[in-house]
């Protein structure tokens, strides 16, 4: 895939003169560290709604899908490519060295088939993920929980219960990408109203479907404010305003043939057997390539106690929303009556859903529809709006020396995603210095959400529209269509780190940048 290559995997010559990058050596690291953990990258078959798939899969020594660390433990890692294709591996949500990141090109060279890589760093705790950033490997499915637990994990008596998200398709990541960027509307997602969020705990307003033109008011140029008010003039003079200005925005880009939960669908789900009255923590992680979901835990009310790995002030609810990238930590008290109680994960926009099921022992499982009463509806910033950062969660209150601002601009046709109207390749990266504190706000001029990802670091959301906050700790934000957040970091990591829309499609087509430190 020319386009791939050059887009996810190509680096300005200018970038590379004038910021830090890895030292030949800090490339270098092929040796496994002494008690390194084995992790293999492989192939599988899949049975999705009864068809067979191959897709790739991520499995330690013991043959089980991801990593689960234990407290202090460092993340010594001895990663195998038993594919037959190069790869890397991203550790979401850890910050380690830029060389051990992951990054194509910039971290190391992609992985060769049968080659093998090492990794040595001091492992951040909470619920992680890991995932390939070569080409469009991650959409078939090459993605894996990362489990880092702390000291209170073990200190506390609850059972873990991993979830891990997925969309699917038959077709090959490469046609789903090609039929978009040529303007195929088959495959299209719906759109919808974008109403306000509900609270968490609330009931979610549904989405309106637009039977109109999908890609209307979305052929707006650079997708910034010039453009958006030429599609808007452009409509008053036609007799009729365009898609957008009614309220329209598209949720989805594509609609995909399956949603999993832990790699089955609500025809199979998984059933986790659970105690009466027992306690549960349930380590959610959203691997999609580009849905969002509403997690709805049904009769049960939980606590919302993490986000990307870090402690926030409890939240209780019934319904959480959850962009690409992101990871909820819920915790939940189970009846002591025991019963059955589906977790599920319904698409945004959309009736379709997903999920896995807790049931107390001998209690019955019966099947649950694969379609929701209505459609859900778009996701807002109104819950980031209200998380906290636990105390001595947060960054210490300090002054920015650097202030940075990023658009995220881009349309559904032409299918082109940019920040600040480039592509990867042609961007601008945005310098910093080791030592400072940095404010970056991100402005979203397009009509799609974004899920904002920085590789490297943690980021404390401190405002959202302007309206100042001290809000989570995290590593992936999502930044709804025509909204703006500000998010501070510590520039503590030396080296040149991407900053990308986790919605994969967006990426590949140009959705990219980097912070990078000056020399």
């Amino acid at each position: 895939m020319p386009v791939s290559r050059r887009l996810l995997l190509g680096s300005s010559a200018a970038a590379a003169s004038s910021f830090l990058l890895p030292s030949a050596s800090a490339r270098a690291q092929d040796a496994a560290p002494a008690g390194a953990r084995s992790l293999s990258v492989g192939t599988r078959m899949l049975e999705v709604k009864g068809r067979a798939a191959r897709v790739f899969s991520i499995t330690d020594g013991a043959g089980r899908p991801g990593l689960v660390l234990d407290p202090g433990e460092r993340f010594r890692v001895a990663l195998a490519n038993r594919t037959e294709e190069p790869t890397t591996l991203h550790w979401h949500g850890q910050t380690p060295p830029v060389a051990q990141d992951g990054m194509p090109d910039i971290s190391h060279p992609p992985l060769p088939p049968g080659g093998a890589h090492a990794y040595d760093f001091a492992a951040r705790a909470g619920t992680h993920w890991m995932h390939s950033h070569h080409a469009l490997q991650e959409m078939n499915l090459m993605a894996a929980p990362l489990i880092v637990h702390g000291a209170a994990d073990r200190r506390t008596d609850r059972q873990e219960v991993v979830v891990l998200l997925h969309d699917f398709s038959f077709t090959p990541p490469e046609q789903v990408l090609a039929a978009l960027r040529a303007g195929a509307h088959a495959g299209h997602g719906a759109q919808a109203t974008a109403s306000p969020a509900p609270q968490a705990g609330a009931e979610p307003r549904a989405a309106e479907p637009r039977a109109a033109d999908p890609h209307a008011g979305h052929r707006m140029g650079g997708g910034g404010m010039a453009g958006m008010m030429g599609g808007m003039m452009g409509g008053m003079m036609g007799g009729g305003m365009p898609g957008m200005m009614m309220g329209g925005t598209d949720l989805n880009d594509h609609d995909f043939d399956a949603y999993l939960a832990n790699d089955r669908t609500l025809d199979d789900p998984e059933v986790v057997r659970v105690e009466p009255g027992g306690r549960v923590l349930l380590r959610l992680i959203n691997g999609a390539a580009a849905t969002v979901f509403w997690i709805d835990l049904g009769a049960l009310e939980g606590r919302l106690v993490a986000v990307d790995g870090n402690a926030v002030q409890p939240i209780a609810g019934r319904r959480f929303p959850f962009a690409m990238g992101q990871r909820l930590d819920i915790a939940l008290e189970l009846p002591r009556a025991g019963g059955t109680f589906p977790i599920l994960a319904q698409r945004e926009g959309d009736r379709v859903r997903t999920g896995i099921i807790l049931a107390a022992r001998g209690a019955p499982v019966r099947r649950v529809a694969e379609q929701a009463g209505q459609a859900a509806g778009a996701m807002t910033l109104e819950l980031e709006s209200r998380l906290r950062a636990a105390s001595g969660a947060g960054l210490a209150p300090r002054e920015p020396d650097r202030r940075l601002r990023a658009m995220l601009t881009g349309n559904m046709s032409p299918y082109e995603w940019g920040i600040d109207g480039r592509a990867w390749g042609a961007h601008r990266p945005l310098a910093v210095r080791a030592g400072e504190r940095v404010e970056l706000t991100l402005e979203n001029h397009s009509m799609m959400a974004h899920p904002m990802h920085l590789h490297g670091h943690h980021f404390q959301v401190v405002a959202i529209g302007g309206r100042r906050m001290a809000g989570a700790m995290r590593d992936t934000v999502q930044i709804p269509p025509m909204g703006a957040a500000t998010l501070a970091f510590t520039a503590d990591n030396p080296g040149r780190w991407f900053l990308h829309c986790h919605n994969l499609l967006h990426m590949a087509t140009g959705m990219m940048t980097e912070i990078a430190y000056a020399a």
